[in-house]
């Protein structure tokens, strides 16, 4: 079943947040920023229509609320594939932005942004080796491998798989995501435990599920998802629910 959050529609920012021996974790709901409608609120996506101005705004209210300085946090440019960028630093100029789907980093403080409005934000840490990385796992970024991708990443800068700890941000649920059988048999060729059916008996692929298992299949045991569907919660951003609609953001970093 879906579960929805329960945000009060107030000023705060951050919707979920979560601390693990120095490594943070926080995902933000719609609530709490400064954008106009359709966007509204707390719009974090930059290529979406909204305006610039309301962006950079509300990207240094989250920011802030986390504790860290706006221009101490990493946004990707995102293309639904399975490339991972490794970083020390933010980036300079925005048109030197590589595409990438994942972002994994050992600089204490440096925190990394995913953006999403139904695809799987996904957060992964592991403390003892100072590593954490974040990436976008949408159905594309899924069948792509990005999750193994980001994993072997972290590896290389001296992560386990057995101390991993992930968060799965608010994600668009197996019983909501609905999709031709073609495509979701297609999804299910490659990790079968995506294959999914919606609560009205049509053909669905479930992210969160998908991206659970592969992690497991890495040896990743520490697996945390939000519970949240994004089409059926009204404090989320949803693009299959509203097309023109704002972006959410996940967000990791490791102690400065």
């Amino acid at each position: 079943m879906c579960r929805t959050s329960s945000s009060s529609h107030d000023a705060h920012v951050i919707g979920q947040q979560h601390e693990t021996s120095g490594a943070h974790f926080a995902f933000t709901d719609r609530w709490g920023g400064v954008s106009a409608a359709p966007y509204d609120r707390l719009n974090l996506g930059g290529a979406v229509g909204d305006d610039p101005g309301a962006v950079r705004t509300n990207r240094g209210l989250a920011a802030r609320a986390l504790g860290l300085g706006p221009e101490r946090v990493v946004w990707m440019h995102q293309v639904h594939g399975r490339d991972v960028a490794v970083v020390d630093g933010p980036w300079g100029d925005r048109t030197a932005i590589p595409p990438a789907d994942a972002v994994v980093t050992t600089r204490p403080g440096l925190a990394l942004a995913v953006l999403t409005a139904d695809c799987a934000p996904i957060l992964l840490a592991d403390p003892a080796a100072g590593v954490v990385g974040a990436a976008h796992a949408g159905r594309p970024g899924l069948v792509a491998g990005v999750v193994p991708a980001v994993a072997e990443a972290m590896a290389g800068l001296g992560a386990e798989p057995s101390r991993l700890v992930a968060y799965i941000g608010p994600t668009v649920c197996g019983r909501c995501y609905e999709v031709p059988e073609a495509m979701r048999d297609d999804v299910a060729a490659v990790v079968p435990e995506a294959g999914s059916t919606t609560s009205w008996g049509t053909p669905a692929v479930d992210v969160t599920a998908g991206v659970r298992a592969q992690l497991a299949g890495l040896g990743v045991t520490k697996i945390v998802p939000s519970g949240v569907c994004t089409l059926e919660s009204a404090d989320h951003f949803s693009y299959r629910r509203d097309r023109t609609t704002g972006r959410l953001a996940g967000y990791v970093w490791l102690d400065g």
